[in-house]
């Protein structure tokens, strides 16, 4: 592509309860409830955001509290691993802090550096891996993403025509990269594992990931990307924050392409992001329906 991807946009997982899911990502792992609002195609239930102080793009970790679905079943066609970057030379702060939290974690040597992996509440697979990105201990953003599958090959194709380049083997894992190691969420690693069975959705598991587009045009070239290889993307959503669009790649795992813009601070200012529920224009109508349906955070 003339313009490729320049990384992970936001990773969205499936959570079961809202207070836990806020204790967990807010007040053990540090982050900042960016955006409160409902899934704009199931307004019943809610949709959070955390990520950094404005919730920047490769950033954005984002939960749909669906707590009537069953655990998730792992397997092949879904993202395996959710990778968050911290600091250099904070992992052993985190050891410590996972442990006086009583959350169970290892540390593991992945492509010739430590990771520490551990899981939330619902089950979501977790790690934490240094990047000479920042300061201090706190998460910084999302490193990558690890996807498993039983045949790699016809999705790296695809990644390779969204703009991710060859980087590193470690056995049966293959890293890509979007192209500047110092940048945040550059990372996708390719699990191929044959034998493994078919994932199922359900709590705990990544309902979606989401590469980045600078705007509307260079989305649109995703799209025809997308067309081009019969992977059926959905027409332009406008999900407020972002336009999005959405195709399966050849594995199975859903895609998403959106948009930078317009960002977190399109409906609220960057000091009080998270606090009041923010609904879409088309949703605003229906807000005291909406709120009676919603389970208290």
């Amino acid at each position: 592509m003339n313009h490729p991807t320049t990384g992970l946009h936001h990773i969205t997982a499936i959570a079961s309860d809202g207070p836990k899911n806020l204790h967990f990502y807010q007040d053990i792992l540090g982050m900042r409830l960016v955006k409160k609002t409902v899934n704009f195609d199931v307004p019943g239930s809610y949709h959070l955001y955390y990520g950094n102080k404005a919730g920047d793009p490769g950033t954005a970790l984002t939960f749909f509290l669906w707590p009537d679905l069953s655990p998730a079943r792992p397997g092949a066609g879904v993202t395996s691993l959710t990778r968050l970057a911290i600091p250099q030379g904070s992992l052993s702060h985190w050891e410590s802090r996972l442990t006086g939290h009583r959350i169970d974690h290892t540390r593991e040597r992945r492509f010739d550096e430590d990771i520490l992996r551990f899981s939330d509440p619902d089950g979501l697979a977790l790690a934490l891996v240094e990047r000479p990105l920042g300061e201090g201990e706190d998460i910084i953003g999302f490193d990558g993403a690890e996807l498993r599958l039983r045949a790699a090959a016809p999705t790296q194709d695809l990644l390779f025509a969204m703009g991710y380049k060859p980087y590193k083997t470690d056995a049966d894992r293959e890293r890509l990269i979007a192209g500047n190691p110092a940048a945040w969420g550059q990372y996708i690693d390719l699990w191929a594992d044959p034998e493994a069975p078919g994932a199922r959705q359900g709590l705990g598991a990544v309902h979606h990931i989401a590469f980045r587009a600078a705007d509307d045009t260079h989305q649109a070239a995703f799209h025809t990307l997308a067309e081009s290889r019969r992977l059926m993307p959905s027409p332009v959503m406008d999900r407020s924050y972002f336009r999005s669009i959405y195709f399966r790649e050849p594995g199975g795992i859903l895609f998403e392409v959106a948009t930078d813009e317009p960002g977190f601070t399109v409906d609220e200012p960057l000091e009080s992001l998270g606090r009041a529920l923010k609904l879409p224009p088309p949703l605003e109508g229906r807000r005291a329906e909406i709120e009676a349906l919603l389970p208290p955070l």
